[in-house]
């Protein structure tokens, strides 16, 4: 087993009326808050997924992480190509996974993603894992939608899943 990385670096952006908090291990990374979001969620985060670890400020190590974050939001960028290092029981990595190959300016249902992972009746796991996802818009759980078509609940707030889901043209 591959030992923990020592240290959680975190910087903190803005977006316009946004602001988030992004934190990477040395494998990638690991969490993004949503504005809504305080940094007590970064750091509860850390407590239960990196124990041991030290949340470090670090913005220049942050700063290929927000600059692609920043490059989507504005439009600029459709994929992402830093690392990750996604942190959650099996069943939730391979969800978080299967969002990973939702493309840009697509959706898919929450039954959609149950069926790719081979556990068609799994929906509200599928859900409650989507809502788990520690790093939103990487790892784009926006793009999972109800089945009937309507958007469905967002940690960030349906108004920032909408938003989002417009900027990639859905």
């Amino acid at each position: 087993m591959t030992p923990e990385p020592p240290f959680v670096y975190w910087d903190r952006f803005e977006y316009d009326e946004w602001t988030f908090h992004v934190a990477a291990t040395d494998r990638g990374i690991c969490r993004i808050t949503l504005p809504n979001e305080k940094f007590d969620a970064l750091q509860q985060w850390c407590k239960k997924h990196a124990p041991g670890s030290d949340l470090v400020r670090d913005p220049v190590k942050l700063r290929p992480y927000i600059e692609q974050i920043e490059e989507y939001l504005s439009g600029q960028r459709k994929d992402f190509s830093v690392p990750l290092d996604l942190r959650g029981t099996p069943f939730q990595i391979r969800v978080w996974r299967t969002l990973l190959d939702i493309p840009f300016g697509a959706t898919r249902s929450y039954s959609q993603i149950g069926e790719s992972i081979g556990n068609p009746t799994a929906v509200r796991a599928v859900g409650a894992t989507n809502g788990a996802n520690p790093i939103p818009i990487v790892v784009p759980c926006h793009r999972v939608i109800g089945k009937s078509g309507n958007l469905t609940g967002y940690r960030g707030g349906v108004d920032m899943k909408a938003r989002l889901l417009m900027l990639e043209g859905v």
